[in-house]
């Protein structure tokens, strides 16, 4: 018989915490729910005492109607010790299969520098802190923020950005229904999205489009827009890697009354000439690559710019500059810190919190690196991908952008026609060394590079399109005929993060001090208690964050073959067991990246649901005055029309 009173790979103990224990000081007491939690059975006890009750049972027999009590246990597998949890987690990541992925559309390895990993990815004084609604204990993630929001105007070369969206493709629907705002005539109701934008962002914009009306049309956008057109999307560069000049298609829009919105790589315009530059009216897209790991898709801060003209027609929140009671300046969210709050049934966005721990993180990788920094990256990034071109050609295979003509200019990304027609081959070789390239309908093959590749990584990719036949050139011969330093005709000329902050903090110890005295301006839980509920990280307990940086779940590409990614798909079907046992419902989706994107996945599948039982015209949606600002957004969004019901002063809802 074991000394231990219980495993521990297993969460339940011999004897609960505080008690006598039947072998010493040698049984295993370590649950992860009384490390986490935290108040014991005598704290619970002195709170329900508090509360007027006798017990914590009585308390439920009064605050829950028996008719919604389950009356029996939940059907759920033993609970794990910490060290239990971390085992089995353990074990699901060795399942999944890190291959070099050169897939792009969006996603893009990327290096972490160590000081950020360490000190705000890891730390629990900035992932544990509260949304910064009360600005006078926010102020350190506020500046973190507004370095974020100055990064993105920069580099867009817009006026004004808000402080995160989610992702990309929700970000290009945010922008959509900006410009209905702006636009909202009844006889313009098409938003133009072109067939060079990522897919995902193509089926996200319909399905949001879908719901309010809005008529999303996909093709070539050098077909003259329609007049019922408001707005047109462009990806900057293409999917496919094209670096397109777009000056003489927005002049043709604008002239037609419609907005330009382009989805830009935030890493390209490092190089290229900015979407604010050449007419653009709102820039969207990813700060992914800087400095946050792919995670099989995210979170990620996604980011919105536009012209300060329509800066109250903009999603999410803006952090600005303003004066405390001292006339000191201090830092606020302005405009408003949530839009729905104030308009309700009237808002058109539901963005929330909206990823700020991996915004900070984007801002932090643009302070370390720098203008220089970034400028230097993004030129490897291009030379390699201008070498990797000219191998191509040496090996007899032809550039192939859609509509890129005899001189394509690409910043990261080539679309390669192999000779032959031996695509599947080259596919085939690039699999035998554990990489992913990427696959179009017209059997092209893309290849996107990103900060992490090196000359070795070059010398596998021209082996795997010579079908593993040796090179007949070396890559050092290659990069010595290579001169680019920016696409011919698309060389950025106007400066970027000039403030002090981004040309200051360039060494290992000057970064650590900088993060240092904006974590010390902010109350996290190494401060105190956070007495609020929110959709913050702050109640994941160190062991649930820790296998978030491992490389197994951190280093997986979204768009990799799904059976590169088993780990992840028992994690997914596990969580979604669980969820369905603990909620009753048949099946859980994982697929909201936020608690008000969940929201309105429901009120579509509701809104689906009656249209099918021919119920369609039910368009109205009761929701108590009382509920979250983002509940009455989220119908909205949904195409519901709104009817609030009120509520008596104990939040009853009157019927």
């Amino acid at each position: 018989m074991s000394i231990l009173a219980s495993d521990p790979a297993n969460d339940t103990p011999a004897h609960e915490p505080g008690a006598a224990s039947p072998q010493g000081t040698l049984a295993w007491t370590d649950r992860f729910s009384t490390r986490h939690i935290g108040p014991d059975s005598a704290d619970v006890a002195e709170m329900v005492r508090a509360c007027g009750y006798a017990s914590l049972d009585a308390l439920v027999e009064e605050a829950a109607p028996a008719a919604i009590r389950l009356n029996r246990p939940l059907e759920l597998p033993p609970a794990r010790s910490e060290m239990g949890a971390m085992a089995e987690l353990r074990a699901l990541a060795a399942r999944n299969q890190v291959w070099r992925s050169f897939l792009g559309m969006g996603y893009h390895d990327c290096i972490t520098p160590a000081v950020i990993q360490r000190n705000i990815f890891e730390n629990p004084g900035w992932y544990t802190q509260y949304t910064p609604y009360q600005a006078e204990i926010a102020q350190g993630r506020l500046e973190a923020l507004l370095n974020f929001q100055t990064l993105v105007a920069d580099l867009t070369g817009l006026d004004i950005a808000n402080a995160s969206l989610l992702d990309e493709a929700t970000a290009a629907a945010e922008a959509m229904t900006l410009c209905q705002g702006l636009k909202g005539a009844e006889s313009r109701n098409v938003f133009f999205v072109s067939d060079r934008c990522h897919p995902q962002t193509i089926d996200v914009v319909k399905t949001r489009g879908r719901a309010v009306g809005i008529e999303v049309r996909v093709g070539d956008h050098r077909a003259a827009p329609a007049p019922e057109v408001f707005a047109v999307l462009l990806q900057y560069p293409a999917t496919d890697g094209l670096v397109e000049d777009y000056r003489e298609f927005i002049e043709k829009i604008h002239a037609r009354g419609a907005l330009a919105v382009v989805a830009a790589d935030l890493l390209s315009l490092a190089l290229l000439r900015s979407p604010g530059e050449f007419g653009a009216d709102v820039a969207v897209g990813s700060a992914q690559r800087f400095g946050v790991p792919l995670g099989y898709g995210g979170p990620h801060a996604a980011f919105l710019a536009t012209r300060d003209a329509f800066k109250r027609h903009m999603p999410g929140r803006l952090v600005g500059v303003s004066k405390d009671a001292a006339g000191r300046p201090a830092l606020r969210l302005t405009l408003q810190t949530r839009e729905q709050h104030i308009r309700r049934e009237k808002a058109t966005s539901n963005i929330c919190t909206a990823q700020v721990l991996l915004a900070i993180m984007a801002s932090m990788y643009a302070v370390y690196h720098g203008p220089e920094g970034l400028r230097r990256i993004a030129g490897r990034v291009h030379r390699l991908a201008a070498i990797l071109a000219a191998g191509l050609r040496r090996l007899g295979h032809s550039l192939a952008f859609h509509g890129g003509g005899a001189a394509p200019a690409f910043f990261d990304t080539v679309r390669v026609r192999v000779a032959g027609d031996r695509a599947a081959e080259a596919i085939e070789a690039a699999a035998r060394r554990r990489i992913n390239l990427r696959r179009f309908d017209d059997g092209t093959v893309g290849v996107a590079l990103d900060e992490t590749v090196s000359t070795e990584d070059l010398q596998a990719l021209l082996s795997v399109f010579n079908l593993e036949r040796p090179l007949p050139f070396t890559i050092e011969g290659l990069a010595g005929e290579v001169r680019a330093e920016a696409p011919a005709g698309f060389a950025r000329q106007t400066p970027f993060l000039r403030h002090p902050v981004f040309n200051r903090h360039h060494s290992e110890t000057e970064m650590l001090r900088y993060i240092r005295k904006l974590e010390s301006r902010d109350l996290s839980l190494t401060t105190s208690m956070i007495p609020l509920g929110s959709c913050t990280m702050k109640l994941n307990a160190a062991a649930e964050m820790l296998p978030v940086s491992w490389p197994e779940f951190a280093r997986l590409h979204p768009f990799a073959p799904i059976e590169q990614a088993q780990g992840y798909q028992a994690l997914f079907r596990q969580l979604e067991d669980w969820l369905a046992t603990i909620t009753g419902f048949a099946a859980v989706s994982l697929q909201p990246n936020a608690g008000s994107q969940g929201e309105y996945a429901g009120l579509l599948v509701i809104r689906a649901w009656q249209e099918a039982r021919g119920q369609g015209r039910r368009r109205v949606c009761l929701i108590p005055a009382s509920a979250h600002g983002t509940n009455p957004a989220s119908a909205v969004m949904a195409g519901f029309e709104v009817a609030p019901v009120l509520c008596d002063d104990q939040g009853n809802i009157s019927l």
